[in-house]
């Protein structure tokens, strides 16, 4: 048995909890990936995997061997991203977790990173910011970007940020006179948005906690007309209704480019939320998030990140109805 790949194909079953996709992406057959879990299992002489009719999760004992297989799988990228480049000329995978309202702002900083250091080889996932910051903790995952206000004293001993930019709130809608692209109207209040039919994020993303606290405040209660965890299904029910939805500037400047929608600065109050990176105090940093981490501070990566995900426009005066 190969001990370095059946950890590789345990954190693979982990992170996309079904047998036939975990082998798909280690490129091996189901049959393959099974037996090298059960020979895992007679290695350790414990269960590792509970099985039924699908994936169930890991055993207890399995999550210890799990958090081993990661601090393994981590330190075997490290050196061969030494063996292979220098800090000079990064070579390897980074492994990217973004919440899913900035995965925008993730592939863009992955493609400027890419640019710089060809050697690189980002892999961008939409994560939830308890994934992300399980995913630091088993050292699953290299960068995190995601909300750093969450980080308590405790955490930040164990997770360093680098704050990126702050979220401003827009209010997304299609128009009949959107013209050739987006159309940026004149703000409106978070009040008034709430009379409108909602589509939002679902109750366990932190991004949908952060609204429904702004509206508890206001003595509002909203009911959205649909939830998802999906940023795409949001931003596709707006362009196919008159559904409306609460998102952040990152996410609206993914639609410049789209006729027939408005988006309208949400104020009173004017809510913004800080976002940065996040990775692991604890781990020894890679070639590779070395670079990451020295990019994310430069100056213009930083301008430009907040040109993407800001108050897009600036309008001169406040509407307290949508017509």
């Amino acid at each position: 048995m190969n001990l370095i790949d059946a950890y590789r194909y345990l954190a693979a079953l982990e992170q996309h909890r079904h047998f036939g996709r975990a082998a798909a992406a280690c490129h091996i057959t189901q049959p393959a990936l099974s037996n090298a879990l059960r020979a895992l299992e007679a290695h350790f002489d414990v269960a590792i995997v509970r099985r039924g009719r699908q994936y169930e999760g890991l055993t207890p004992e399995g999550a210890v061997v799990l958090a081993t297989a990661h601090r393994v799988l981590r330190e075997q990228e490290a050196l061969q991203q030494a063996l292979a480049g220098s800090a000079s000329d990064p070579r390897g995978t980074l492994v990217v977790g973004a919440v899913p309202t900035a995965v925008p702002i993730a592939a863009r900083f992955a493609a400027r990173l890419v640019e710089r250091h060809p050697g690189i080889c980002p892999e961008v996932r939409s994560l939830s910011s308890q994934e992300i910051e399980t995913g630091l903790d088993a050292l699953a995952i290299d960068l995190g970007l995601g909300y750093v206000d969450r980080l308590d004293g405790k955490r930040a001993d164990a997770i360093r940020a680098w704050p990126q930019y702050v979220e401003h709130y827009h209010l997304l809608r299609r128009v009949a006179h959107g013209g050739a692209s987006l159309h940026f109207g004149v703000p409106l209040r978070w009040a008034d948005a709430a009379e409108h039919p909602l589509c939002l994020l679902s109750p366990e993303m932190h991004n949908r906690a952060i609204l429904d606290r702004v509206f508890r405040e206001l003595g509002l209660a909203i009911k959205p007309v649909i939830e998802t965890n999906s940023v795409m299904a949001l931003l596709a029910a707006v362009q196919a209704s008159q559904l409306v939805a609460v998102l952040p500037g990152a996410l609206v400047s993914t639609v410049t480019g789209q006729p027939g929608l408005e988006a309208l600065p949400l104020v009173e109050p004017d809510l913004r939320t800080p976002i940065g990176f996040m990775s692991a105090a604890a781990a020894r940093p890679s070639h590779a998030l070395a670079a990451a981490l020295k990019l994310a501070a430069e100056p213009g990566w930083l301008a430009e990140a907040a040109a993407h995900s800001g108050p897009l426009r600036a309008p001169p005066r406040v509407d307290h109805e949508v017509e």
